[in-house]
């Protein structure tokens, strides 16, 4: 009688590299599970019940005591029967010694922003608590996402293209019906609602009166708290302003800051060899976008919406979408060099779409519904200078008024109303999100006991906290404190009209080089593979190892990299970021990486076993569920992660079949 032979298909080495997959996918796995961490209704809670644990805050200066918790509020309070929901609430305890003054209560802007996230806070706790109140449809337990919306700005020609800004629109009346049916009441998801919110915590907490700091969209919420609940407030100091109706852009206004860049443009030696008159080249370029740079398609929409935003700010905070670069990469495209502006529509493609929660952006926007409608039907854009493409952008070229309801909350607050609140209006002179001037002539008449601060040179909300911290700090503290205005750490900022590094026709260069190095080094690499394959028979075992380890990082990131010049070139409607994209380029890479990586010598039978279509079929369902594990760039990652472990899976799976084939054999 024969022996029975042993099966030798699991060695020691393919258990080790078993439980290795094994480990790399479980962390994949736990990656994939989204966050899904929102706050709760208690069991048997009622509106106004406040819950907190002692925690710790993140702030620029490190951890802060807190106390983190809790609010449940009504979903709808115009509805007696409403079901109710749950908000965050964090409050940073004062660190200075004595009793703290009156809390400062935060309100970030957008719309669609969380207002959980202000490391910031540290500026203000030497007297005062910081306390931040979750804004209802971003932070709560029921959170208005709108996959629609973006959906349909991605894989788009043009942001702004017609089809585009027909698509946005049914959209977001899609969201809304979808939203609706499954019960959430759109009607109590609006700005005055939140002021509700903030008032249910200031009870809560049992403070007397607060002092509220907001910064653009968040000064509207401001606004209102201080018309409803007068009573409440003590100061409240506002950064970039946003009036009534205000959500709209005016290009005149527009314009006329435009102007007054191109006289500082005189004034600039550097700026005034590149152009005799700034806004006319920027007008002339407006309307003759390249429609290329090189072979890449530039969508010449998204150029034009993200060049308002990259005027917003002046400082190198906002890099690199910010006034000097912007103005730099137009300055460059009017002298032929297009490289600046491919860069900015590739930002637009790729930031634009997820940038906020776009049902509470809609739900809040809409308070200014008549606004945009009166624009529209007085014909939109006059023939400005960069066309206002940034508002049809937002309001869908009017089509957002139509598809989102209105809350009735907001008949009231459509007009500027007296407030008796002591306040403070913090403007940039180049704020072009917010203009300064609008404050002053729409606001300030209406606030007897207001003062407005011009910052020079500066822009919009993100300039005030970045530019010069102790001198924001020094403002606010000062107004919170005693009422003082105290501007003199600020100073006059020089606006600049060179970029240095972060010069977008630079970044595009730098970029363009980085996607082709990257694919011809993948190319390459696995040129060298399937020539030393088909002169040697394949690789050592050990050699075979590192590169079924290390090899598929570089061609899955070449691999889509390649992709993404051939769809620049050929298909510029197609998402750079979409998982289609990212699974068919990184699988079919790494697929053919490993499968090069683990041909050996001497092993004839291999040819019974598909190593290319197993290591491809592996390749590409590791991708696709790598690419749910991570964000943004991240998702990158995680799909050449994903198709890597997945791939080397499935050949070592036929390696063990193969040797056990051959032990029953023998046997």
């Amino acid at each position: 009688m024969l022996p029975r032979a042993r099966f030798r298909g699991f060695t020691p080495a393919r258990v080790v590299a078993l439980a290795l997959i094994a480990l790399a996918a479980s962390g994949l796995a736990v990656l994939a599970q989204q966050d899904e961490s929102r706050p709760a209704v208690p069991a048997g809670a009622r509106a106004g019940d406040l819950t907190l644990e002692p925690c710790a805050y993140g702030t620029e200066d490190g951890e802060l005591p807190a106390d983190c918790g809790t609010l449940v509020v009504p979903e709808n309070r115009r509805d007696a029967d409403s079901s109710l929901i749950a908000l965050p609430v964090v409050r940073v305890h004062a660190t200075g010694e004595g009793e703290p003054a009156e809390p400062v209560f935060r309100l970030e802007g957008g719309p669609g922003l969380t207002n959980m996230a202000f490391p910031a806070a540290s500026r203000l706790t030497g007297r005062h608590d910081v306390v931040l109140v979750g804004y209802r449809g971003v932070d709560g337990s029921t959170v208005l996402d709108c996959p629609e919306v973006v959906s349909a700005m991605q894989g788009r020609s043009d942001l702004v293209a017609e089809e585009s800004l027909r698509g946005y629109g049914e959209a977001f009346a899609d969201c809304a019906g979808r939203l609706t049916a499954e019960g959430v009441d759109l009607d109590g998801y609006s700005l005055p609602q939140r002021a509700d919110d903030l008032e249910a915590a200031r009870r809560a907490l049992g403070y007397g009166r607060i002092n509220l700091v907001s910064e653009s969209a968040g000064t509207r919420t401001a606004m209102i708290y201080a018309w409803r609940y007068p009573g409440s407030v003590h100061r409240s100091a506002m950064i970039g302003v946003n009036p009534p109706g205000r959500f709209v852009w005016d290009p005149e206004i527009t314009d006329e800051q435009l102007a007054e860049y191109a006289e500082l443009c005189r004034a600039d030696r550097t700026c005034a060899a590149r152009t005799d008159d700034l806004a006319a080249t920027l007008r002339a370029t407006a309307q003759d976008v390249p429609g290329r740079w090189g072979p890449l398609a530039i969508k010449e929409g998204n150029v034009l919406a993200a060049a308002l935003w990259g005027l917003f700010h002046t400082s190198e905070a906002a890099a690199p979408l910010n006034a000097p670069a912007t103005l730099d990469a137009w300055l460059a495209a009017a002298d032929g060099d297009a490289a600046g502006l491919w860069a900015v529509s590739l930002l637009a493609d790729l930031v634009f779409p997820e940038s906020f929660v776009w049902g509470e952006f809609a739900a809040s926007g809409a308070i200014d519904a008549e606004a945009a409608e009166a624009y529209y039907a007085g014909g939109g854009d006059p023939g400005s200078i960069l066309g206002n493409a940034a508002t049809d952008f937002l309001w869908g070229g009017g089509r957002l008024a139509e598809a989102w309801p209105a809350s009735p909350d907001y008949a009231e607050y459509q007009q500027v109303r007296t407030s008796e609140t002591e306040t403070l209006l913090i403007g940039g002179t180049l704020d072009f999100s917010t203009p300064a001037r609008l404050a002053a002539d729409e606001l300030l008449p209406a606030l007897p006991n207001g003062r407005q601060v011009l910052l020079d040179g500066l822009g919009h909300s993100t300039d005030f906290w970045h530019h010069r911290p102790e001198a924001a700090e020094r403002l606010l503290t000062a107004f919170f404190g005693h009422g003082g205005i105290d501007d003199s750490l600020f100073g006059a900022h020089r606006v600049r009209f060179t970029a240095d590094a972060t010069a977008l026709p630079t970044l595009a260069r730098a970029l363009l080089g980085t996607l082709a190095g990257l694919a011809l080094a993948a190319a390459a690499l696995h040129g060298w593979m399937a020539l030393r394959v088909r002169r040697r028979g394949g690789f050592g075992p050990r050699a075979g190892v590192w590169l079924r380890t290390l090899a598929p990082v570089l061609t899955g990131l070449g691999g889509w990299c390649l992709a993404v010049l051939v769809v620049s070139v050929l298909r510029p409607e197609v998402f750079l970021g979409s998982r289609t994209l990212a699974v068919v380029s990184v699988g079919a890479a790494v697929g053919v990486t490993v499968h090069w990586a683990a041909a050996r010598r001497g092993r004839p039978d291999r040819g019974r076993y598909p190593v290319l279509p197993a290591a491809c079929c592996g390749s590409f369902s590791g991708a696709w569920l790598g690419f749910a594990a991570g964000q943004g760039l991240g998702a990158l990652l995680t799909t050449l992660a994903g198709a890597g472990l997945a791939a080397n899976l499935a050949v070592l799976v036929l390696d063990i079949l193969r040797d056990r084939r051959a032990g029953a054999a023998v046997a």
